[in-house]
């Protein structure tokens, strides 16, 4: 039994794993960038490749024709709608479009309707093309994000102003009426102005005003100069014939 407890430790004291870990310290880094030789260097330069030149500069080669992309049907539809808005339209107010409920945008439709306003929804990709070879140019910064056009043969602005408010999900961004480009502060001011009647109501009675004042300036200097012959002439007749006014008084004074 000792021999076997002797030998059982022995055993133990000679025995190693198969596998053992040995970790190393990392290297110290002892090559650095170095200049390549002269020699090498020239023989890098000499043996560089050289793309062999054409035989036909390309300046003697006909220019290659850009392929032109052709647009669908539908883009084409809907740019000539664009054209059709901005040609038969006196207002077209460019707004920005949020999300919104479904029943809200017909609601809103249908008042703008009730005035002869339409909603035309418009991709920026067809619009901007359209606007920037027309003269609707300036109105190129406002189609950034999503937007809309509200179109109307009128310029029924205070009404679109009023429907407007109720929805801030639509944003006036600019507008163009009677072909001038406002912004969103100028339609605003549009808006206060009085309407075309009575605006030609105001002019007319300004533009009369003007020659009756002038007319009345004139005749007045021939008016008073009548006015004081007419006396001169009464004056004079008076002194021939003898006035009753001035025979009354003469009697009085001869009986008293």
């Amino acid at each position: 039994m000792a021999a076997l407890r002797g030998g059982g430790a022995q055993w133990r004291r000679g025995w190693l794993p198969a596998l053992q870990l040995v970790r190393h310290g990392s290297k110290a880094v002892t090559r650095h960038w170095k200049a390549m030789h002269f020699q090498r260097q020239k023989l890098m330069a000499v043996t560089e490749y050289m793309a062999p030149r054409p035989a036909i500069p390309p300046r003697c080669l006909a220019p290659k024709k850009e392929k032109v992309e052709e647009d669908n049907g539908y883009a084409r539809l809907l740019r000539r709608q664009v054209e059709e808005a901005f040609r038969d339209n006196r207002m077209i107010a460019v707004c920005q479009y949020n999300s919104m409920p479904g029943e809200d945008m017909v609601l809103m439709r249908h008042y703008l309707r009730k005035h002869n306003i339409e909603v035309k929804f418009v991709l920026n990709e067809i619009i901007r093309p359209m606007l920037s070879q027309s003269k609707y140019k300036n109105l190129l910064p406002l189609f950034v994000a999503r937007n809309i056009l509200l179109v109307s043969p009128e310029t029924k602005v205070k009404e679109m102003l009023r429907v407007l408010k109720g929805v801030p999900q639509i944003n006036l961004l600019g507008a163009c009426i009677d072909n001038t480009i406002l912004s969103r502060q100028g339609v605003e001011n549009f808006a206060k102005l009085p309407s075309l009647e009575a605006a030609q109501g105001q002019t007319v009675g300004a533009l009369a005003l003007l020659p009756s004042q002038t007319s009345s300036l004139l005749q007045g200097g021939s008016a008073h100069l009548t006015a004081l012959l007419d006396e001169h002439i009464r004056r004079l007749q008076a002194g021939e014939t003898g006035s009753p006014d001035e025979s009354a008084p003469a009697q009085s004074s001869g009986a008293h």
